[in-house]
């Protein structure tokens, strides 16, 4: 049974290792993909799962007006030290999908690395996206990612490990539930920080996942007013969806309306 206390934490020692693993400067693609997607947008543009800061920084660093919340103060505390580091300066709070202020009217709101798949229940994800849709100024563009389904299959354990300074810092993963009819799978991370070889810190937590079909998302957005959907395979602007692709960007511009139910 999945412990609703120690799903997708992100804890002081989960987010070390986040750092380490994705540190500010480490692109996939999709930097480049979310540049080109917003160049000549002007406004405030929300990134609502902002973790250490590996996408909102860049943008940021471009001159691009950026708000990032997260539901996990020990990054956002990563992300504030990068961004003072590099005499920068975005608004940061703590914050989760669902407390998106309504009457922001943001540029654009962009959600990195399959991130909204964080939201286990499909109903309040269609609630999330009513509220980004609300947030947008008319105009305004919901850009998200998603993973491949391929990843409900995809459940063989992993380790990786990386050395920080005096420290060995290790994650291993091991899949612990797979639910192919609600799309959604169940992992047991495990971090630990080492030193001279003795074990001196772990935290452990359950990753889980609410995956999403391309034309699932797709009708979701425009039953939230969203027009003009746009797809984006592997993070290659405009490139068409095949048998390999694991990532799928998705770019919804705002109606000036929802439409009528």
């Amino acid at each position: 049974m999945t412990d609703t206390s120690l799903v997708n934490r992100y804890r002081s020692l989960a987010a070390r290792v986040y750092q380490a693993d994705k540190p500010i400067g480490r692109s996939f693609g999709d930097v480049e993909l979310y540049s080109e997607l917003l160049r000549g947008t002007a406004g405030p543009i929300l990134e609502p799962a902002a973790g250490n800061g590996r996408v909102l920084i860049p943008l940021l660093a471009a001159g691009r007006e950026m708000v990032g919340t997260d539901p996990s103060e020990d990054m956002l505390d990563r992300c504030r030290a990068e961004c003072e580091s590099r005499g920068l300066a975005a608004a940061l709070s703590v914050g989760r999908f669902d407390t998106v202020d309504a009457e922001s009217e943001y540029a654009a709101v962009v959600i990195p690395a399959g991130s909204i798949q964080l939201v286990l229940d499909p109903a309040a994800t269609r609630e999330i996206v009513a509220g980004f849709f609300r947030a947008l100024r008319p105009g305004g563009r919901l850009i998200l990612d998603l993973d491949s389904l391929h990843a409900l299959a995809e459940t063989a354990p992993w380790a990786k490990s990386w050395q920080d300074g005096d420290d060995l810092l290790t994650l291993t993963a091991v899949s612990e539930s797979v639910d192919v009819v609600a799309q959604t799978t169940v992992a047991q991370l495990r971090y630990e920080r080492w030193r001279d070889g003795v074990l001196d810190t772990t935290e452990l937590e359950q990753f889980a996942l609410r995956l999403w079909g391309v034309n699932e998302m797709w009708l979701l957005l425009e039953a939230a007013g969203f027009a003009e959907v746009r797809i984006h395979a592997g993070y290659v602007r405009d490139a068409a969806i095949d048998a390999d692709t694991r990532v799928v960007t998705l770019e919804a511009v705002k109606r000036e309306a929802p439409l009528d139910h």
